[in-house]
């Protein structure tokens, strides 16, 4: 069974994150909803930081996953 991954980009390499998404959640929807938890997040505490999204996508089901950044492609 293939996993559906999602990344989260952003403009420094470090800040870069990759999650799982749920089975049950179309491509679509996923998106709509990672970009819902992170509004609510940063509505809600101005000084948020990755661990606070992190936790509450997590609550929704989203799996955080370590990866390896490779090199830069053109």
């Amino acid at each position: 069974m293939n996993s559906k991954l999602m990344i989260l980009p952003a403009s420094k390499a470090g800040a870069i994150r990759l999650l799982q998404v749920p089975e049950d959640f179309e491509e679509h929807e996923a998106y709509r909803h990672v970009t819902g938890v992170i509004a609510r997040v940063e509505e809600e505490n101005a000084d948020y930081d990755w661990e606070d999204i992190a936790a509450e996508l997590e609550a929704h089901g989203f799996e955080c996953v370590d990866f390896l950044l490779g090199p830069e492609l053109d």
